[in-house]
């Protein structure tokens, strides 16, 4: 184990190196900065930075939970070979990111700030979003708040939810069982919101960065930052963020699965509602689950360089 510091009675753990040594196919170089938090002070965030010969767009790819950066790896050099540069964060709490220990540590507000600081940081412009699952609730955001940053979104299985009436079950169910179930194993989790089945050793390196429990706050956090009722503070924010989307005419594509039932019909809130999705060549994936890059990740690179290609002024 590797715990970095202490404050205010957080632990602040670190994933040893050794951890990611010999994941399958997953033989980037890691690159890190560090975001400061009001209370925590420094956080160290891990991300990719790939890139090969002329660079043509930027494309950032945001992971959701339980995942990590390890999801992308199949899309990575399918975008590499089409001359795109790709930036590939570990949220804070993931991957070879600064984990704090308490789930309290988590806000959504707090995540957006991170997220925030490492896009300015690295001073990203022209940036090309694919977002799936908590990527788009923190992406859109940011999108919405400095759309001059972004050329284009793709959305996959994802979402900007601005509470319900009542909370749907499977919401509520899956809060509970991040926050109660005794037993909370990342790898089976994502492999079962795969239609194809994960490798042993695929499952071991969603683990990876987790090697006990105390690693585990900010996966346990997540569900439960999740805006359900209507007048949460960050529904109100979500529905802003609607709104200034609804404004501009960023071109955004529609990737969603078939075999999802986290954000099955989500697609339809976004061609409905956003002018740069009209008359965007919008598709279903077939035969794929909720992690939809573990399922069709070359398809989706090929569907992202394409979407690309057709806007690009």
């Amino acid at each position: 184990m590797t715990k970095i510091r202490e404050i205010d009675g957080t632990n602040i753990w670190r994933t040893p190196e050794t951890r990611f040594e010999g994941l399958p196919d997953y033989r980037f170089t890691p690159n890190y900065l560090d975001v400061q938090d009001q209370r925590l002070g420094p956080l160290r965030m891990h991300y990719l930075d790939e890139v090969e010969g002329d660079v043509g767009e930027t494309i950032l790819l945001l992971h959701g939970e339980p995942s990590w950066s390890y999801l992308y790896r199949s899309m990575i050099p399918n975008l590499l070979a089409a001359d795109y540069r790709v930036i590939v964060p570990d949220l804070i709490g993931f991957g070879r990111s600064d984990k704090p220990g308490r789930p309290s540590d988590y806000t959504y507000a707090g995540h957006l700030d991170w997220l925030t600081q490492f896009i300015d940081q690295l001073g990203l412009k022209n940036i090309t979003l694919f977002c799936q699952d908590w990527g788009g609730l923190l992406g859109l955001r940011i999108a919405a708040a400095q759309p001059d940053r972004f050329a284009r979104l793709i959305v996959a299985n994802s979402g900007l939810p601005e509470g319900w009436d009542k909370t749907p079950f499977a919401v509520t169910a899956w809060q509970a069982f991040a926050r109660y179930s005794p037993w909370f194993p990342i790898g089976s989790i994502v492999n079962s919101m795969t239609s194809r089945t994960l490798d042993p050793a695929e499952k071991a390196a969603y683990d990876a960065p987790f090697p006990d429990r105390r690693y585990k706050a900010g996966t346990r956090a997540f569900p439960r930052l999740i805006p359900t009722r209507r007048n949460d503070p960050q529904s109100v924010a979500n529905r802003a963020a609607w709104a200034r989307l609804e404004q501009v005419d960023l071109p955004l594509l529609t990737l969603f699965s078939d075999k999802d039932v986290a954000f099955k019909g989500g697609e339809a809130d976004f061609q409905r509602r956003l002018p740069g999705a009209q008359g965007q060549p919008h598709k279903i994936i077939e035969n794929a689950g909720h992690f939809l890059q573990e399922d069709a990740g070359p398809m989706l690179a090929a569907e992202t360089a394409a979407f690309i290609s057709r806007t690009t002024a």
